[in-house]
């Protein structure tokens, strides 16, 4: 097989294989503490303690994500150094992920179940991650046909999560939920899941073929001064780090919890409701993907983000004074929904400019350092999202505790328990249901809307002025360096 069909099929079994793979990091990242809150009845003292577990499972990600990522650097099979982790890990995933959300504990014993759950889910899901990210670089060094993989994986990571966002909340919530219950819906909503992730990936474990120049290089030791000195040698790497953990956590704020709850205090507790309203505002990033690298051959990304950030700024303010100025109505939701459609397409935007830039630091480490060093580069990317994920948790849940939602979704959860062992009907937990939503006071919806619009609108233009100021690897002085490393070799 030639290098151009090579790279063909390269195109279609490499981004394939990561649907499964974001349909768990959608129902984990954006549904697990929503599982934990209606279905669950927590104090408040228990909610806090399972806030600082997924922060501390996050600090604990800063050493597992670059020790991963030497772990693949030194590892050699006739498999490659990457498929080996993407087998163990998202095998190991799945047994996490159906475990999480299939315990009937109840108070402290389930805050202490969550927290190994927990840091097992940060062990398992960061061998895959990074191997599956790791590869790009391994893929292809030509700056158009990398911006192929990039968008491309993304775009299907898009239509997991996209999947993921239309079933989970029809399932999960409301008349539709399976079984009447949060509790039973939850559960096998998870099982599916557990079991798609592997079925997608092995579209990349077995279709994909990698450049293995690292096949005759030296095997690197196990070295924390090795991960620590590729980290701050790299003076791009580190500012684009901070400027993407920034963003990321600007851009998780929404699918936290907190617009799923605002949702559902606001327009009724309906799984449909947040479905339409999710569905919406990640299909029209569908786009964006799609046209990326078309875009960037004729945009730089410097310039590009300019027109993002409009937009997205734009969509905010397009939630926010509906929201403020509006009573609950189908005009209200349109609105709100539509304004999350347009701030949703420039974070997306966002976030593939900074993916793109992350891989590109990979050169640049070489060209300074002469080691490529991939693994232990994309180790980056995985632990800030993570961290920024646990990080939007946090936000959310101080948000409930300082404005009393967790009073509402107690009630919820008590109610969901007693429709899964059958004390009262669907139809009566429907109706306790809403009465109890009707105690919402306006003080309280409207907490939720500022942290889900301006505090976002706020990280993001920190993010973009970050990468206007401190981010050099533009267009011109990556090809230059690349242009550098081909007459090194030559």
């Amino acid at each position: 097989m030639d290098e151009k069909q090579l790279t063909k099929r390269n195109l279609i079994m490499f981004p394939l294989g990561t649907i499964g793979r974001d349909m768990m990091y959608n129902l984990v990242t954006s549904y697990l503490l929503t599982f934990v809150l209606f279905t669950h009845t927590l104090t408040a003292p228990q909610l806090t303690a399972i806030t600082a577990i997924m922060v501390a499972a996050r600090i604990f990600d800063a050493l597992n994500d670059p020790i991963m990522g030497n772990l693949i650097e030194r590892t050699r099979t006739r498999w490659g150094k990457f498929k080996p982790w993407l087998v163990i890990g998202i095998l190991t995933t799945s047994v996490v992920i159906y475990l999480a959300f299939n315990v009937q504990l109840q108070g402290w014993p389930f805050v202490w179940f969550f927290g190994l759950i927990y840091f097992l889910y940060s062990i398992t899901y960061t061998m895959h991650d990074i191997a599956y990210w790791g590869m790009v670089p391994a893929l292809s060094s030509d700056a158009d046909t990398r911006n192929k993989y990039t968008s491309r994986a993304t775009l299907f990571a898009g239509i997991g999560g996209m999947a993921a966002s239309a079933f989970i909340p029809m399932l999960t919530a409301g008349d539709t939920a399976i079984g009447g219950n949060a509790v039973t819906a939850y559960g096998r909503v998870a099982l599916i899941i557990a079991i798609l992730g592997p079925v997608f990936l092995a579209f990349t474990v077995f279709g994909v073929k990698e450049q293995r120049h690292y096949d005759n290089d030296p095997v690197p030791p196990v070295s924390f001064k090795k991960i620590l000195s590729t980290i701050t040698g790299n003076d791009q790497l580190l500012w684009i780090a901070l400027i993407f953990l920034i963003q990321q956590i600007g851009n998780g704020i929404v699918l936290s919890g907190i617009g799923q709850t605002y949702i559902y205090v606001e327009f009724g507790y309906k799984g449909t409701f947040f479905t339409l309203f999710q569905m919406l505002g990640m299909a029209v990033t569908a786009l964006l993907m799609i046209f990326y690298p078309a875009l960037s051959r004729k945009l730089a990304r410097k310039h590009m983000m300019h027109f993002l950030m409009v937009i997205s700024a734009v969509g905010y303010a397009n939630m926010l004074v509906p929201g403020l100025i509006l009573q609950t109505s189908s005009l209200k939701f349109a609105l709100i929904t539509f304004g999350y459609m347009l701030a949703n397409f420039g974070q997306y935007g966002f976030y593939l400019i900074m993916m793109i830039s992350i891989m590109n630091t990979v050169e640049y480490n070489e060209y300074k350092h002469g080691t490529r060093d991939e693994g232990i580069v994309s180790s980056l990317r995985p632990f800030l999202t993570k961290l920024a994920s646990a990080l939007t948790v946090a936000i959310a849940n101080i948000t409930y505790i300082v404005f009393h939602i967790i009073t509402f979704t107690n009630g919820i959860a008590d109610l969901e328990q007693a429709a899964n062992i059958g004390t009262i009907t669907g139809d009566e937990k429907a109706n306790q249901i809403t009465a109890l939503l009707e105690g919402v006071q306006p003080s309280q919806t409207t907490g939720l809307l500022l942290v889900m619009t301006v505090l976002p609108c706020l990280l993001m233009f920190l993010s973009y002025i970050l990468y206007q100021k401190h981010y050099k690897l533009d267009e011109k002085e990556y090809d230059r360096i690349c242009q550098e490393l081909n007459g090194r070799q030559s």
